[in-house]
């Protein structure tokens, strides 16, 4: 890959990893708004029976509401995580990497955004906490939630896949280029016996 192309495919990344973080971003922020302004607290609705229950709550912890003292201690890691995410988007230019940073970007904003500017106080607020499916699992989260998850799937998959930030693929020892003079493969020799 020459580096013009490199730079063209960072570039692609990069608007990539925008795009998915403001999409997952809003859509967490503007399903949130919805549940604030037409559910009271405590609320449940009954969407696909008891498979997936709207059930809003307002978390003052992490997920399954653990640490809800600290929550102070999760506004400042996720700041830092925001900030790593912007400083580390130059070196992608995989669309995949993109779109893994994008939706964890996307979904730490959204709940960073709860810490921030909700009750009680700033870097103290409660997160809004709506989607429950209690067959899956016994917890109450949110569409930021679900976008942090992904993205931790899909780093996962793309890992285990052997997929470069750059997009190039690891390869194995095994498969490297045949050592000089072992380009000699049974049936291409010359007979000279008849």
């Amino acid at each position: 890959m020459t580096e013009a192309s490199q730079r063209r495919a960072g570039r692609v990344a990069l608007a990539l990893l925008g795009v998915v973080a403001v999409v997952a971003y809003l859509v967490d922020q503007l399903t949130k708004q919805a549940v604030v302004t037409s559910m009271t607290e405590g609320e449940r609705i009954p969407v696909l029976g008891e498979a997936l229950v709207l059930h809003f709550v307002r978390n003052p912890g992490a997920a399954f509401s653990m640490a809800s003292g600290s929550t102070w201690i999760f506004s400042i890691l996720a700041s830092a995580v925001v900030v790593f995410i912007i400083v580390f988007a130059r070196r992608i230019a995989s669309p995949a990497w993109a779109v893994v940073f994008g939706l964890l970007l996307g979904g730490v904003q959204g709940n960073l955004t709860d810490r921030l500017v909700r009750e009680p106080s700033f870097g103290l607020g409660h997160v809004i906490d709506f989607i429950s499916t209690p067959w899956m699992m016994p917890a109450i989260y949110n569409v930021a939630d679900i976008c942090i998850v992904s993205s931790m799937i899909l780093l996962v998959l793309l890992t285990l896949r052997g997929v470069n930030l750059d997009g190039s693929r690891e390869t194995s020892r095994q498969t490297a280029s045949p050592a000089a003079g072992d380009d000699e493969r049974p049936g291409t020799g010359t007979d000279v016996s008849s």
